[in-house]
């Protein structure tokens, strides 16, 4: 990682008093020995980060970056990721160091290597399938009998979540469907794959035998670009749209413009995956906004330990993407957010958005359901999945909360992903 590195020059035991290096050692081994010190020492840096307390920014950050390592136990590397963002944000040099984590994992970034990492990702963690299945599911369900298919997938996925839909497709009853997969991306990285991604989806659906097309947009640079003419839609398509980890990148004031133009679309089902957190209702308080994006990555990477071996690369890099996202978050300006900030929302504010643009929810069937929940046994303990109601031995379902739609995908009890299903 960069933190623990590139600015130990500024916060180095050299320029540091004898004193104040003992403090540090003394206070690790406190809280060491309490259990999770990294949550403690962030939240304290934070706070005076927020509070512009000078001596105690240059305190903390010193003593984080004594402390944490890319390379250590989690609570070494929890502090190590989010150290880099708050030196980012209390030195205001969060735009910069951001360009350069992207510029650097652009150019490490290959078909190759970007579909292992997804496909180990997928292997050992359903933080990705979960949705997959899902959605796939409520599609398939939704253009059931139908012979002429158009799928608008709007996400990041390189297309892992499309051949077991294809093998579906290939194995129903009625004629085999014509389908028209067209993959929407804003996402440098993903745009430079999409040739070689489009020749593998197409020599994959020849050999189930069906009858394919693939439309690649990636001339945009935000959804709100988006046209129906780019989209090829055609009068008697049956069109579904999917969107995983998409909505979060348009900006807030645009969510609204965009889901209308979704929702123009006529789509038989619409479909949305989003990781399980709220970084809109604390976007102009920083430390609020800071403590719940600690909570959701001090979930992710619990997840990522446990999922993953710890000399595993493939976690290593997806830990680094979790960073530049942090960094991003916590140490860029709201001024400069135009190269994007991710600013997640949880599923009930999700689906309220939708309920106001005249979407009805698509209730996932048993079968679909069935289908998730033989998933999840697949993965170690820990996984579950969570409906929005819950139903009593008498059949009476009680709510847990009116305002929620869709399932939730936890981990030790937490809901950490959202999917829905919606219909115009």
């Amino acid at each position: 990682m960069q933190s623990s590195t590139s600015h130990s020059s500024e916060y180095s035991p050299e320029q540091s008093p004898s004193a104040a290096a003992a403090a540090a050692a003394a206070a690790a081994a406190t809280l060491a020995a309490t259990g999770k010190w990294s949550s403690t020492l962030l939240k304290e840096c934070a706070r005076a980060i927020s509070e512009k307390d000078s001596n105690k920014i240059h305190h903390f950050l010193w003593m984080l970056n004594e402390l944490a390592s890319p390379y250590g136990d989690s609570d070494q590397k929890m502090a190590s990721y989010f150290l880099q963002a708050l030196f980012c944000k209390a030195t205001e040099t969060g735009l910069t160091c951001y360009k350069t984590l992207v510029a650097i994992a652009d150019k490490n970034h290959s078909f190759d290597s970007s579909l292992k990492l997804i496909l180990k990702f997928q292997e050992a963690s359903p933080w990705t399938t979960f949705g997959h299945v899902a959605s796939n599911g409520a599609i398939l369900e939704a253009l059931e009998g139908e012979t002429k298919l158009h799928i608008i997938d709007i996400s990041n996925t390189l297309c892992t979540q499309w051949p077991t839909l294809l093998e579906s497709l290939a194995t129903r009853n009625d004629d085999t469907p014509h389908l028209k997969l067209t993959v929407v991306t804003t996402t440098t990285i993903v745009k430079s794959l999409m040739k070689e991604i489009g020749q593998r989806m197409e020599k994959f659906a020849r050999l189930m035998g069906v009858p394919f097309e693939f439309n690649p947009i990636t001339n945009l640079e935000n959804l709100t670009d988006l046209t129906k003419e780019a989209l090829k839609v055609e009068e008697d398509e049956a069109i579904a749209i999917n969107c995983i980890g998409a909505l979060r990148r348009v900006r807030i004031e645009e969510r609204n413009n965009v889901v209308s133009m979704l929702k123009s679309l006529k789509p038989r089902v619409l479909t949305i995956v989003e990781e399980e957190a709220d970084f809109i209702s604390s976007k102009n308080n920083f430390l609020k906004c800071f403590e719940e994006c600690l909570r959701f990555y001090t979930l992710y990477f619990d997840m990522l330990e446990e999922s993953f071996v710890t000399t595993s690369n493939e976690r290593l890099v997806l830990e680094r993407e979790c960073s530049r996202s942090i960094v991003r978050l916590l140490g860029c300006d709201e001024s400069e957010e135009q190269m994007g900030s991710e600013r997640r929302e949880k599923g009930k504010q999700w689906s309220k958005r939708l309920k106001e643009s005249a979407f009805s929810l698509a209730e996932f069937s048993e079968d679909v359901l069935d289908d998730v929940k033989a998933l999840l046994k697949r993965y170690k303990p820990g996984w579950a999945l969570l409906r929005r109601a819950a139903t009593t031995a008498t059949g009476e379902v009680h709510e847990r909360d009116n305002d929620s739609c869709g399932v939730y995908l936890t981990w030790k009890e937490e809901p950490v992903v959202w999917v829905s299903a919606w219909k115009p």
